[in-house]
This record gives structure tokens, C-alpha cells and sequence, in this order.
């Protein structure tokens, strides 16, 4: 008799034939913009960790503390007995420094996708998607029972249209969400997030964005995309957001009325049926948000080594694509190149990952760098200096 679990090393398999597996490699020590990787110290490009707060001084003595005083998880869901008086000073200080009315907070950030999406939509209703959307959303619509529409990246036309032909619907639709990426996390382009709310309220559609590359990183110290494009909570209805990247703990958040804090903790699966984020790092948390707000220099470092990184490899005469952040692709177009380019920079000291079909287009392959605000301008142009010399050896540029 056929073993039924035969397909799973059977499509594991088909993975490594082509060259599509994941291969890991394992960071020995804190995630710092130099680390040691697998026995190698390297200059680590392919970090979330933006800042450099997951080793900030002030997020590490909270986490201890709150160690101490609430220990090291929080026992129950939030709906029972899993609510700390940690958890609800980080959303209150959350939604002051979104300049939201209400915040809430989820384990994670898929969570929050996945969780609050099916419950904004249903039956009779409409989610219009960009077409590079993150997995989270993908997987958030699918859980929905709503019908659903696609309009091209970033185009607005594209999204007019799909509104145009949405008030057409016979019977009307009751509700349309139109959702978007803030920062798209493979090219680090930004969302027209003001276009998006014009057409938004010329349709009556609601409209929700993922803001998780654009925490820490975009608008004023670092408030995000809603803050970027001079925005509010009355016409952004829900920022979604994570703590994993630029504030260097982990969790997700959204952000606008009190209505909807509250719609999303009765109706939310995910936020209902999971226990709560742990004490340290609810407190590290909080800690992230006090640097935020009395440290400018981390998010103007970042700044200013994106824009010399960016600038300096251009000149090379390497594709950065559409990058407006500090994602910053150098697409090489064959699947091949890619992971050579990112073997010999490994090899020459420096960690980045190779991205391929099917996370983007088959002639769109490319590294995906990810700026640090701790990075020095000495070891950025030792990555520049490598970079010239790979790019000309595998003919790039």
C-alpha cells in the first residue's frame, strides 16, 4: 500500500530540483548589521531589523524588567485573562503616537491580515486588491466569502476602473474594501496611498493598507505611510502594521476608531483565540516607541544610508527598480545570476538572499538588500566594492 505521506518528500524534492527550497542559514548570536552567519562574520543585508532595535539599551532593560515583574508569558487569550496592564499601555501609547483613537495588537502581523479581513468582509461585499499584495492579504481575502477584484500595481486608472464597474454590481455591493501594501516588500515601492483614499471616497469603499515596511521608516518620526502622505484615521479606516521590523520586537497592530478596535476584538479570530504577546515583549515594545519619539537619529541614519547605498550602486550601473525606501532591489533578470550574485557575496562577507520565481517574475530575479541604520559608510562601501567586482565577473554590469 502507497505511503500517504509520500508526497510530502516528493514535493520537497521537486523544490530542490528547481532550486526553489529555501536553504537556511543560522545567525549565531543578536541580529546586528555585522553578525556571524553560519561561522561567518558578514555584513547581514536581508535584516527587517531597520534601526537596529531589536539590541537598543532601553528595549533590552524593559524586557528584563517586565521579566521580572510579569514574567515571561501572559497565561491566557486576551479575551479571558491574558489582558496584562502592559498590553494596554502599549495600545494606548500606540495610538498616540499613530494619532489614531484606538489601536490593538495581535501576536503577529499574518495574524492580523488573516484575522481581521474575513470579518470586514463577507457575502455580498468586495475586497479590491493591488496585484502585488503580501501573502498575509492574499491569504486574508481567500478566508473571506466576498467576491474580489485585482487592479494593477500601483495603477490608479486600473483602480478606477475596477470601482467604475463594481457600482455596476446587480445586486449593489453592501460594503467594498479596497486594500493595499504601504511599502511593497520586493521592489520597496510605496502605495499612492493618497490617490487611493480620492478614489476610495469618490466610491464610498473603505480602505485599509499594510503598513509593515513603512513602520519606523516613513512619515513623521517614523509614524508610518499615513503619516508620509499627511493623512488621517478618518479616511485611512484601518493601519495595519508590525512590530517585527523597524521596532525590533514582533507583533501586529492596527490602528483607527475606537469602533473598530473594538468591531476587531469581538469579531477577530486570530486576536480571540490566541494567547497574548508575552510580557518582555510587550515592554520592549514600548521601549521601541519611547526611541521613536526622542531619537530621530535612527530613522535619519537609515535615511541617509539608504540614499548613499542606492545612489552608489546605481552609478555601477546596477537595475534598482522602482525603490522609493530602504528596500532596495538590484535586479539581475536570470534566476541563475541571482544566486551566484549571492553566493559570492557571501563568500565575499556579505549576507543577502536571492529572490526567484515564483516570488517575483521569471526574468525579475534579483537580490533584495535592506538597509541598516547602524551600517558605516566604511562597511557600505566594502559591500559597494564587492558588489562592482561580482557584478563585472558574472556580466551584470
Amino acid at each position: 500500500m502507497r505511503n500517504p505521506t509520500r508526497f510530502l518528500r516528493e514535493e520537497y524534492e521537486e523544490l530542490v530540483e528547481r532550486a526553489l527550497d529555501w536553504k537556511l542559514k543560522t545567525l549565531q548570536g543578536s541580529s546586528e548589521p555585522v553578525s556571524v552567519v553560519d561561522g561567518r562574520r558578514v555584513v547581514v543585508l536581508c535584516s527587517n531589523n531597520y534601526l537596529g532595535l531589536t539590541t537598543h539599551p532601553k528595549l533590552k532593560k524593559a524586557a528584563v524588567e517586565a521579566i521580572e515583574t510579569h514574567g515571561v508569558g501572559s497565561g491566557a487569550v486576551r479575551a479571558i485573562s491574558g489582558t496584562m496592564d502592559l498590553h494596554m499601555e502599549l495600545e494606548r501609547r500606540l495610538a498616540r503616537f499613530k494619532r489614531a483613537e484606538a489601536s490593538l495588537t495581535y501576536p503577529t502581523g499574518f495574524m492580523a491580515n488573516s484575522g481581521l479581513i474575513p470579518q470586514l468582509v463577507d457575502r455580498g461585499d468586495l475586497v479590491v486588491s493591488d496585484q502585488l499584495n503580501h501573502g498575509s492579504i492574499i491569504d486574508g481575502v481567500r478566508l473571506s466569502r466576498a467576491d474580489r477584484a485585482i487592479y494593477k500595481h500601483n495603477d490608479m486608472e486600473d483602480l478606477d476602473r475596477v470601482l467604475k464597474e463594481a457600482e455596476k454590481h446587480d445586486p449593489p455591493y453592501r460594503r467594498i474594501l479596497i486594500i493595499t501594501d504601504g511599502v511593497f516588500s520586493m521592489d520597496g515601492d510605496i502605495a499612492p496611498l493618497d490617490e487611493i483614499v480620492k478614489l476610495a471616497e469618490e466610491h464610498g469603499a473603505m480602505v485599509y493598507v499594510d503598513d509593515a515596511h513603512g513602520e519606523g521608516v516613513l512619515g513623521e518620526g517614523g509614524r508610518g505611510i499615513v503619516s508620509h502622505f499627511k493623512l488621517d484615521h478618518d479616511r485611512v479606516h484601518v493601519e495595519m502594521g508590525t512590530f517585527s521590523k523597524a521596532y525590533g520586537t514582533i507583533g501586529g497592530h492596527i490602528s483607527g476608531s475606537m469602533d473598530l478596535v473594538r468591531f476587531a476584538w469581538n469579531k477577530s479570530r486570530t486576536w480571540l483565540l490566541s494567547s497574548s504577546q508575552p510580557p518582555p515583549v510587550v515592554a520592549a515594545t514600548i521601549a521601541a516607541i519611547d526611541v521613536l519619539e526622542t531619537e530621530p537619529q535612527h530613522v535619519e541614519n537609515l535615511w541617509r544610508n539608504t540614499n548613499y547605498f542606492k545612489k552608489a550602486v546605481q552609478d555601477l550601473g546596477f537595475n534598482t527598480g522602482k525603490s522609493q525606501t530602504p528596500i532596495i532591489p538590484i535586479i539581475v533578470g536570470e534566476s541563475h545570476k541571482a544566486k551566484a550574485l549571492s553566493e559570492k557575496l557571501y563568500e565575499r562577507g556579505v549576507f543577502v538572499v536571492p529572490i526567484v520565481y515564483p516570488m517575483v517574475a521569471r526574468d525579475q530575479a534579483r537580490i533584495r538588500v535592506q538597509m541598516h541604520a547602524k551600517l558605516t559608510a566604511e562597511e557600505l562601501d566594502k559591500v559597494i566594492e564587492a558588489l562592482e567586482e561580482i557584478g563585472k565577473e558574472l556580466e551584470i554590469i
